[in-house]
């Protein structure tokens, strides 16, 4: 199998490059810096060719033309996994910076829909055309009791509507479509109390992906394959 993953270079997109490698699969990463991302370049560099580098930064629709461009209009791709991803600032209302909202719905949102309409000549030529986009709890607007952190819980809400009108738009070609909760995870954004290591969420997401079939398009699950609330 062939997948594109974005945000590689740390967190759940590098656990996500490890674990495909060590089953057999071959991944085209995108990431911001390419020559700052060490540990996924180490990867690349024993991967026999499996794991290919790009520059990509999903809020850039140039380098977003240019990565689908490197992985190859006329190359079959067979899984999509947007990952990348920004937290934003916790403001109030009253204090909201308009700018990092938007910077964070042009990272969060914007980014997976630009990539995904991208890739889809590559996706639709590979026999999975599975499209996964990494969401949170967050952003569901009926577990919200708690407020706050307006730009991610925005951008995540809109990601999941995106989602489900890309399920709407192309079950009929075969395309399963979904938005996968990664839990509260030990990565930069999920800080070290969590109770979720990478491995252990990216694993459970994992099966989840690999179990996909029609049935599943346009739905919100948990990384356990448990679906959620919107």
């Amino acid at each position: 199998m062939r997948y594109a993953i974005t945000g590689a270079s740390r967190g759940l997109g590098l656990e996500f490059v490890r674990q495909l490698l060590n089953r057999g699969d071959s991944i085209d990463a995108g990431v911001r810096a390419p020559s700052a991302a060490r540990h996924l370049q180490e990867l690349a560099l024993s991967s026999g060719g499996r794991l290919r580098v790009h520059p990509l930064d999903v809020s850039d629709p140039h380098s977003v033309r240019d990565f689908a461009s490197s992985v190859g209009h006329g190359q079959p791709l067979d899984v999509l996994i947007n990952s990348a991803g920004v937290f934003g600032k916790n403001q109030p209302l009253s204090g909201l910076d308009f700018d990092d909202v938007a910077g964070t719905l042009s990272v969060n949102t914007f980014g997976p829909l630009r990539l995904t309409a991208a890739l889809l000549p590559s996706l639709r030529l590979g026999s999975a055309r599975r499209v996964v986009h990494i969401t949170s709890g967050m952003g569901s607007i009926a577990d919200n009791g708690m407020g706050g952190f307006y730009g991610y819980r925005l951008s995540k809400a809109a990601l999941n509507m995106a989602m489900r009108n890309m399920h709407l738009e192309l079950r009929g070609e075969g395309f399963v479509t979904i938005a996968l909760n990664p839990g509260w995870v030990q990565t930069d954004m999920g800080g070290p109390e969590a109770p979720l290591r990478p491995e252990q969420s990216v694993r459970s997401m994992l099966e989840v992906i690999d179990r996909l079939s029609a049935e599943h398009g346009g739905r919100f699950f948990d990384h356990d394959g448990q679906e959620l609330p919107w």
